[in-house]
């Protein structure tokens, strides 16, 4: 079983950096101008809503769209209510990258990855070099995802991951806890989200099961801003923290109907791993747009849960 672990822990370290590396270009690509975005375009709920959905589609990272939130939250540059829109609207940005994972190019990454790498080493404009970065970030993705795939059935031969595969398939709280432990550990769902797709793609996870973990894989992400708000401004520490709660309470909705969420993406797409991005779409544009008119509410809501507890 070892060779197959470090084989698995090298897939998930490719995968890694194909998403540091898509971010990294396409952060490159707009430079210091989506900062400027969220402090301009974030005067009503709706518009820091379409700030945070933009940001988090450029930079395919909801957990750095986080950290960037906090930060400006911490110095004054955004409201704690500015960020409240931000939020909803990166839950739904960060999807994009979800459907990306599932793309199917045959043997077109490895013309995707030359040629990215070449545009990164020839490139002297910063279109031209973004453009390569963000290639060989997808390339380094999808090539990843094979791998997981590949590696589904003979890490499902041994019995330790045999055993975890069952109580996750018969189990929606062991799929839950699963999402949740492995985002906070690696600070990527889409990571997880990946794995699971690789062991669905092998019809190794049911369907309901994979979407449990993508549950949780939604709480675990969570744990970035956490982390970025220590030390920070108590409106910084309430965006974090209104971040935790709207995803938990999407999650407590969504919960206990994973095998409806299932039998609805089957009807939408008929690869696995297709379906498992298409509920993490539904899920998060549902939460997010049924959130957005209550924003004050929530506002309040956590003022009263976090900042008076405080005073």
């Amino acid at each position: 079983m070892g060779p197959l672990l470090v084989l698995f822990a090298i897939y998930t370290a490719v995968f890694l950096i194909g998403m540091f590396m898509m971010k990294a270009g396409f952060y490159t690509l707009s430079g210091h101008r989506l900062k400027r975005w969220l402090m301009r375009f974030t005067a009503t709920p709706g518009q820091a809503f379409l700030a945070g959905f933009a940001t988090t589609a450029l930079v395919q990272s909801s957990s750095a769209v986080m950290v960037m939130t906090v930060g400006l939250v911490a110095t004054g540059y955004l409201s704690f209510r500015q960020s409240i829109g931000i939020i909803l609207g990166s839950n739904i940005g960060s999807t994009i990258t979800t459907e990306l994972m599932t793309l199917d190019i045959g043997d077109g990454a490895i013309p995707l990855l030359v040629g990215g790498a070449l545009l990164v080493f020839i490139g002297r404009r910063r279109l031209i070099y973004s453009i390569g970065m963000i290639a060989v970030g997808l390339a380094a993705l999808l090539f990843a995802m094979d791998g997981f795939s590949s590696l589904a059935k003979p890490l499902a031969a041994y019995p330790l991951v045999d055993a975890w595969l069952h109580q996750t398939n018969h189990s929606t709280a062991v799929g839950l806890l699963v999402g949740i432990v492995l985002t906070a550990l690696v600070h990527s769902s889409a990571a997880t989200i990946g794995i699971a797709m690789g062991f669905l793609n092998e019809q190794l996870l049911t369907l309901p099961a994979a979407i449990a973990i993508l549950l949780g894989a939604n709480i675990g992400t969570c744990i970035t801003g956490l982390l970025a708000s220590i030390g920070s401004s108590k409106e910084a520490q309430l965006t974090a923290y209104t971040h935790l709660w709207l995803n938990v309470a999407g999650v407590a909705l969504f919960l206990f109907w994973t095998e409806a969420l299932a039998r609805l993406a089957v009807m939408l797409s008929p690869a696995p791993d297709v379906q498992l991005a298409h509920v993490s779409v539904l899920f998060n544009a549902i939460c997010s747009i049924a959130a957005l008119p209550f924003v004050g509410a929530i506002e309040t809501a956590m003022l009263f849960l976090h900042a008076r507890r405080r005073t």
